[in-house]
């Protein structure tokens, strides 16, 4: 299964605009009018990567299958949320599920989706959603506090507690090795990466004031824009992006930093000339969790995997040249997958 991000934000913020937008295609229903989505829409997009593509033409495969992220459009969320207000509830189950946040913030004007609190104010939307996800925290925090009887544990939560009720995200909480791994079991909501895509109208795209916010914590979209790229062919999205400007369509930004908040690296396999594949990792991902990856038969007999990077079998040109000059170099269950790896994986029956 891919890994996911699940785009929140407030009712007429432009979500599914750009869920639509980055997923090439119309799945989520847009409108101007709160609470469009209701049911969580779900897309996984390929992720573009040019070694792949580098390594299809060198192997002339069957099969190039690239990495993966899923995209998931949730409900947007009001005041409340935490107390069930809205579709608060189902709002934050789903969030739960997610393994990243993109938050998506409204800054442009319209008459026709009215803003549901009455004007534009992007500081006031992300304080609100923060403080929501905040409160539900604080609200799962007493009830484990209540139940823990491992005082350990307990004084673990306390100290969550007096954070989240400080206004600190548990993602910004310090804490040791241990408690990481006791703290990723509870799935809090503000421990999950978090990552803004501040949606604009398509006449400030090339304004000072996206470059200077593009410099701090968000990614600037006009998700308006995005979508109506996918309209045009290729050749046209191209040709209008060089007119306008714009390096980088909202997708690529939305990737990439995707990519980045859920610290990912790629590394290949190429099955027996028959398969190339690309596989999204965890940074730090050891040998043995990557065969589990591919397949759960492989962690379990696994024996040694042999690796090259991909800039030396680009050089190389095959497996069987980069064999024969000794470049493959053999690996046990514990090396570090770095990005980029070729891997092959040995396993026994």
């Amino acid at each position: 299964m891919s890994l996911s991000v699940g785009l929140i934000g407030l009712p007429n913020v432009g979500k599914s605009t750009l869920f639509n937008a980055i997923l090439k295609r119309q799945l989520a229903k847009v409108a101007v009018y709160p609470f469009t989505t209701i049911e969580p829409h779900e897309g996984t997009i390929d992720i573009p990567d040019e070694r792949l593509t580098t390594l299809t033409l060198m192997v002339k495969p069957e099969k190039s299958t690239p990495a993966t992220i899923t995209f998931i459009d949730i409900a947007g969320l009001v005041r409340g949320a935490h107390k069930g207000e809205g579709l608060g509830n189902e709002f934050l189950g789903h969030i739960r599920q997610v393994d990243a946040i993109l938050h998506v913030v409204r800054a442009f004007e319209s008459t026709q989706a009215l803003h549901p609190l009455g004007t534009v104010d992007p500081e006031r939307d992300i304080e609100i959603i923060n403080t929501e996800l905040l409160l539900k925290d604080l609200d799962t925090v007493e009830k484990l506090i209540d139940k823990e009887n491992d005082q350990e544990k307990k004084e673990l939560l306390i100290k969550i507690k007096e954070a989240i009720n400080s206004g600190t995200p548990v993602r910004n909480i310090q804490f040791t090795h241990e408690e990481e791994i006791v703290v990723k079991d509870y799935q809090f909501l503000t421990k999950k990466p978090l990552f803004f895509v501040l949606n604009i109208s398509e006449n400030e795209l090339a304004s000072a004031k996206v470059k200077k916010l593009e410099s701090k914590d968000f990614l600037v979209i006009c998700a308006k824009l995005e979508a109506d790229l996918i309209e045009l062919a290729p050749i046209e999205r191209t040709e209008y992006l060089k007119a306008t400007g714009i390096s980088q369509t909202g997708l690529e930004k939305v990737l990439r930093e995707a990519y980045s908040i859920l610290d990912l690296i790629t590394f290949f396999t190429i099955k027996g000339g028959k398969e190339v594949r690309a596989w999204p990792v965890k940074t730090g991902t050891l040998t043995l969790e990557a065969a589990g990856k591919v397949h759960t038969d492989f962690e379990k007999h696994f024996i040694r995997a042999e690796v090259i990077s991909f800039s030396e079998f680009a050089k190389l040109g095959s497996w069987h040249n980069a064999k024969e000059q000794g470049k493959i170099t053999t690996v046990g269950h514990d090396y570090i997958i770095k990005n980029g790896d070729v891997v092959e994986f040995k396993v026994g029956v």
